[in-house]
């Protein structure tokens, strides 16, 4: 469980308690990239910030979802009241009532004593309800309620407090699927998804990758004393580009950290990178058709990108015998090394003589 209050507005870039909502410089609280598909996620953002509607944010481990809750929280009126995040998944079925409603001194073995829960600390902010797929079907019959009423009893109380929150939730979990499985209420999934919010896997928008690159290496400048900024070659830069990253942004984080430290050379090489990056570089064939669609990639971009991943693949398959290549490929030999020449296709390592 973790808690983090917003209290003073000074906290967040362009916001003025003395401006009105609509006026206030919209902040990302340190969400970075460039793509079409996080655009799309901030204009939704900017939205519902206006509204106190519930939302439902979705999307794979790693993507930013918590990023996201914190940007509505943050440009919304309530950004002067707390914002409480609590992870659903992390906390033990039997405690988790607890966390989230109070309890009532002698309510359960141990309770020595009443204590308030995330509800009543989220009063006048937000609450954001990490992995709420994870919650067992019980507490949600009285997350529902709680939900539609803003009102709730502590565990082993009898008295009903009311507040006034915003519910933010979020899940990596299919949850269409855990309704028809049984394990989610269809009623509560209704409640939590009036505003949905997906969020792309890093896969299916990497033009935010060096955007998120340039901005971890310039939160380590603040954070480690005489760090200097580092920058990638092009083998380096194609590599992270072919890379799926299954860990999504929080792999990509990680990363950099590892690089920060590792790395004594401003310029990282491709031998720098590790070599689950490296090796998936002669693995990956095709530009994703779901991020030509989804971010800002043209038509003719996504041809050069293929064509050199296409040659690329048949190269490395042939010990970049170029003869052999273009055979595979179904070209004239010197239309390929056109090709090779003017896309600056060069081998991971030193090219045999032929």
């Amino acid at each position: 469980m973790t808690m983090v209050p917003i209290c003073d507005a000074k906290e967040g870039p362009g916001i003025n308690p003395k401006r009105d909502v609509k006026e206030m410089e919209f902040d990302r609280v340190g969400i970075a990239g460039v793509s079409k598909g996080l655009r799309q996620v901030l204009d939704t953002v900017k939205k519902v910030s206006k509204s106190d509607s519930t939302v439902l944010i979705t999307g794979e481990s790693g993507t930013g979802k918590e990023l996201i809750a914190k940007a509505i929280h943050n440009n919304s009126s309530r950004r002067n009241g707390p914002l409480v995040v609590i992870n659903c998944g992390a906390i033990p079925g039997e405690l988790l009532e607890s966390e989230l409603f109070g309890h009532e001194k002698g309510a359960f073995t141990g309770a020595h004593r009443s204590r308030i829960g995330r509800f009543e600390i989220a009063d006048q902010g937000t609450i954001f309800l990490d992995e709420i797929g994870d919650m067992s079907p019980d507490l949600q019959v009285k997350l529902l309620r709680a939900i539609q009423e803003r009102r709730f009893e502590r565990v082993g109380g009898t008295h009903t407090i009311k507040v006034d929150i915003r519910v933010i939730s979020a899940t990596h979990k299919d949850l269409p699927a855990a309704i028809a499985q049984g394990a989610f209420r269809e009623d509560l999934f209704y409640r939590l998804n009036v505003i949905p919010i997906q969020i792309l896997p890093l896969r299916e928008r990497k033009e935010d990758i060096f955007s998120l690159t340039d901005h971890f290496q310039h939160y380590l400048t603040k954070r480690v004393k005489g760090y200097q900024v580092k920058i990638f070659s092009e083998k380096a830069k194609q590599a992270l580009l072919r890379y799926d990253w299954p860990g999504n942004i929080r792999e990509l984080e990680n990363l950099i950290e590892r690089i920060s430290v590792l790395v004594e050379n401003q310029t990282i090489e491709l031998a720098d990178l590790p070599d689950y990056i490296t090796h998936n570089t002669r693995q990956s064939t095709s530009v994703s058709v779901s991020s030509v669609l989804n971010n800002r990639i043209g038509f003719n971009e996504a041809v050069d990108q293929y064509q050199r991943s296409l040659i690329r693949h048949a190269l490395d398959e042939t010990g970049w015998v170029k003869a052999r290549a273009a055979e595979r490929l179904k070209m004239n030999r010197t239309t390929l090394v056109e090709k090779i020449k003017k896309m600056n296709i060069e081998p991971e390592s030193p090219e045999p003589f032929f």
